[in-house]
C-alpha cells in the first residue's frame, strides 16, 4: 500500500546494498521475480489471500499459478518458500476451509514440475491464533480452529516444511497495557527483580520474541506435533505513531530491529528449543503510505518510498558479544553529514558543555581527534551524550543535525560507546544513569574542553 512504489530494479538494488539475502513478496510480482534473478537473493512468495478460494477449490488453477509464478522463474530466480495467504484464520476465517487443500494442490503442482524438494509451501498465522502466549509452556491455539490446524499442521509435517508465524512483539507489549516492561520487547535487560519466568518450566525469558516463539511451538505440542520448525515471516516495530502510540519511534524502531537482527545472527534457539536457530523477516522494508488504521501502521518500514533511509539498519553479519548493559548495543548517535556545519558546531559545543559528554576522546592528540572532519567530531560528542542520558530522557536531535545508526563509526583504537567493544567513556557505569552532577573541577574541565574544541573549530573554518 505505497503510494509512489520503487521500481523492482531500484528495489533489488536496495536489498544487494543492504547486503539482504531473503525477502518476502506479498504477492507474485513478475518485475520483481525477473529483477531478483541471479542475484543469490533467496524468495519467498505470497499468495495473496483473495486468490486463496480460486486456487483451494481448483488442482487446476493451482497448478497453473505454480506454472506462471514460480516453474517460468527457476532456476534463476531462487524461490525456497511459498507463503499461502497471510494470516487467513484470523483474518478471512471464511477461508478457512479451502486454506489447506489450496496448500496441497500447490504441493502437487510442485511435484509435477520436480521442484517439492526445493520449493516449500506454508502458510503465515497470526500471533492472534493463540489467545494465551504466556506462560509459553501452556499456550495453545485457539480451540475453534483445531480441526484445521490439525491438518494444517500433518501438512507441514508430511512436506518437511515450517510453520509461519507473524511474531510482533510491538501488538503484544501495546495489548498488555504495562503488564510487560518495555525492555522486554526491545532486547533490553530487565531490571533483576522484575525477571520472566515460566512457572512451570522455569525458562527464563529474557525478550518477548522468544516468548512468542515458544508459545508457537507448545502450541503445536498441544496437539501431539513436534519436529516442525518455526520461521518468523514477520517482526518489526513502527517508527512513529500517533497521539496515542508514544512507543511508536524511531528510537524504539531502530532498537527493537537491530537487537533483533544480532539476535537471530547469534543462530540461537529459544528456551524450549535451545538447538533451534529462528529464521526472521523483518517487518518491512518501506513504510506503507496508503495503508488504512492507526499512524502507526504507516511506518513500520525501514526506507520511505523515496528510497531514502527512515533509521540506518545494518543486516550485514555482524559480529555477536554479550549485551551491552545499556541494552543499546549497536544503536549510535551520529552528526548528519548533510547538516549546516554552524549548526554542527552549536551541537557539538553544546554536547561537550551543558550536554556534559565525555569529550576527552576527541582532543588534539586523542583517539578520536580528527580536525579536518566536523562531521566526525560531532558524531563522538552526540553519541556519548546519547548514551549517557538516553534513560533520563535525552534524545538524539541536537537542531536536527543528529540521526540513528546502526552502522558503528568507530575505527582503529577510536571506540564510539554502543560499540560491542570496550568504551572510551571514562565513566560507564553512569552512562544510563541518572543526570550527572559535576563538582567545580569537573565543570572547569568541561569548560576548558568546549573551548579548545572551539578554537579546533574556528581553526578549521577560518572563524
Amino acid at each position: 500500500m505505497v503510494s509512489n512504489l520503487p521500481s523492482a530494479a531500484d528495489i533489488v538494488s536496495i536489498l544487494k546494498t543492504q547486503q539482504i539475502k531473503h525477502v518476502r513478496l506479498f504477492d507474485a510480482n513478475h518485475q520483481m521475480l525477473g529483477a531478483l534473478a541471479n542475484t543469490g537473493i533467496d524468495v519467498m512468495l505470497g499468495v495473496p489471500n483473495d486468490q486463496l478460494l480460486r486456487i483451494g477449490n481448483s488442482r487446476s488453477e493451482a497448478a497453473d499459478w505454480i506454472n506462471k509464478n514460480v516453474a517460468a522463474f527457476v532456476p534463476e530466480t531462487n524461490i525456497t518458500y511459498i507463503a499461502v495467504g497471510n494470516e487467513i484464520l484470523t483474518s478471512i476465517p471464511n477461508a478457512a476451509l479451502v486454506l489447506v487443500p489450496a496448500m496441497q494442490f500447490l504441493q502437487s503442482a510442485l511435484v509435477a514440475s520436480n521442484l517439492n524438494s526445493q520449493v516449500k509451501v506454508s502458510s503465515p498465522l497470526s500471533m492472534d491464533m493463540i489467545p494465551k502466549s504466556f506462560p509459553p509452556s501452556t499456550a495453545t491455539f485457539n480451540s475453534s480452529w483445531n480441526s484445521v490446524m490439525s491438518q494444517y499442521l500433518l501438512f507441514l509435517k508430511n512436506t518437511g516444511s515450517p510453520l509461519m508465524v507473524n511474531a510482533q512483539p510491538y501488538y503484544g507489549y501495546i495489548k498488555g497495557q504495562g503488564i510487560y516492561p518495555l525492555e522486554y520487547a526491545l532486547f533490553q535487560p530487565l531490571n533483576p527483580n522484575n525477571q520472566i519466568v515460566d512457572p512451570n518450566t522455569n525458562f527464563y525469558y529474557t525478550n518477548m520474541f522468544d516468548a512468542m516463539v515458544d508459545a508457537a511451538y507448545y502450541s503445536m505440542q498441544s496437539l501431539n506435533f513436534t519436529g516442525i520448525p518455526v520461521i518468523v515471516t514477520a517482526s518489526g516495530w513502527p517508527s512513529q505513531g500517533g497521539a496515542n502510540e508514544s512507543d511508536a519511534t524511531v528510537d524504539n524502531a531502530l532498537i527493537y530491529n537491530s537487537n533483533l537482527v544480532h539476535r537471530v545472527l547469534n543462530n540461537s534457539g529459544t528456551p524450549s528449543q535451545p538447538t533451534t536457530a529462528v529464521s526472521t523477516y523483518i517487518y518491512e522494508l518501506f513504510n506503507e503510505d496508503l495503508r488504512p488504521g492507526p499512524v502507526s501502521e504507516k511506518n513500520w518500514g525501514i526506507f520511505f518510498s523515496n528510497e531514502t533511509a527512515v533509521y540506518s539498519l545494518s543486516f550485514g553479519n555482524q559480529a555477536v558479544s554479550k549485551p551491552d548493559p545499556t541494552g543499546l548495543v549497536g544503536v549510535f548517535c551520529v552528526a548528519n553529514p548533510s547538516a549546516d556545519s554552524n549548526a554542527l558546531k552549536k551541537g557539538l559545543d553544546w554536547a561537550c558543555g551543558p550536554g556534559e559528554a565525555n569529550c576527552t576522546a576527541i582532543l588534539p592528540g586523542e583517539p578520536c581527534y580528527d580536525a579536518s572532519n566536523l562531521v566526525a567530531l560531532a558524531s563522538y560528542a552526540y553519541n556519548d551524550y546519547y548514551h549517557r542520558m538516553k534513560a533520563s530522557g535525552g534524545t538524539c536531535s541536537f537542531g536536527n543535525t543528529a540521526m540513528i545508526s546502526s552502522t558503528n563509526p568507530s575505527h582503529g583504537s577510536c571506540i564510539f560507546a554502543g560499540s560491542s567493544g570496550p568504551s572510551n567513556s571514562t565513566d560507564s557505569s553512569s552512562a544510563f544513569g541518572p543526570s550527572i552532577s559535576y563538582g567545580v573541577s569537573q565543570k572547569l574541565q568541561l569548560l576548558c574542553l568546549a573551548l579548545i574544541l572551539q578554537i579546533v573549530l574556528c581553526y578549521l573554518f577560518d572563524i
